[in-house]
């Protein structure tokens, strides 16, 4: 091996963010044909992760690390956000440690490669494409940092309408009630401008329920005049009770606001 090829590899090497795979394309762009690619792969540097990606050899990639590359190379509009996000914020204790399922968000449209599969993690990704908020709309975003990278989650003001878009077909009233509990600490000029603008009445009037059953201190911030609600009932729970102050049907065996 000539000491050019060996420079060559340790190049790729060194700048290989542990934990993630890289894409063809974007090894590509930093120099790395795809022939050479393989014949890194031949030679054992490099291990396929499925079409179109890479791995180091002998690396652990978790799904955290596949997400870091959607964003960081490929740079498409996707985060873990919902359930999941409350989770890596140390939100939802009542929930096991290991969960099966990641809440994923990004717009209509998103496609995903194929590479991405939750099988390869033993996760099934929830991908919701939803316009919930503005595709310009930036608010509400954080950091989960893992080893050496991170990603671009939704931070818990954003993260619990996320869910709470999802009640009740695939995040149960009570679970999602259960969440909204521990939600205490949130900034209520965050909550304020992700209220006005959410495109979703059933969120808004949802999220605003549970969090006056709790009676967060951050309600006294808001300004609901700047809020629009809608108008007419909104059908959250089948064969519900309505509340009347929200309008929205909650279960009859909830103790909340007598209708």
């Amino acid at each position: 091996m000539s000491a050019e090829t060996k420079t060559k590899i340790n190049r790729l090497i060194n700048q290989w963010t542990a934990g993630t795979p890289s894409t063809t394309s974007y090894l590509d762009a930093t120099g790395f044909s795809g022939d050479l690619l393989v014949k890194y792969k031949n030679s054992g540097w490099l291990e396929s992760f499925g079409r179109g990606a890479y791995i180091r050899a002998g690396d652990k990639v978790d799904w955290p690390g596949a997400l870091y590359t959607l964003q960081a190379q490929l740079s498409l509009p996707v985060h873990a956000g919902g359930k999941t996000a409350l989770q890596l914020k140390g939100y939802a204790h009542y929930l096991p440690a290991r969960q099966n399922e990641v809440f994923l968000y990004g717009p209509h449209g998103l496609i995903l490669p194929s590479w991405f599969k939750g099988e390869r993690f033993g996760v099934k990704f929830v991908l919701t494409r939803t316009n919930l908020f503005p595709a310009d709309f930036t608010e509400g975003f954080t950091a989960f940092k893992e080893h050496g990278f991170s990603v671009r989650i939704a931070a818990p003001e954003r993260a619990a309408m996320e869910m709470l878009h999802l009640v009740p077909q695939k995040v149960g009233f009570d679970e999602a009630q259960l969440l909204i509990e521990n939600l205490a600490a949130l900034h209520g000029d965050v909550v304020q401008r992700l209220l006005v603008a959410c495109r979703s009445v059933k969120v808004k009037r949802l999220f605003l329920y549970m969090a006056e059953q709790k009676e967060h201190p951050w309600l006294s911030k808001l300004d609901l005049s700047r809020i629009n609600l809608g108008k007419g009932k909104r059908m959250v729970v089948p064969h519900g009770k309505l509340d009347a102050k929200y309008l929205i049907t909650v279960p009859k065996t909830y103790e909340g606001t007598p209708p």
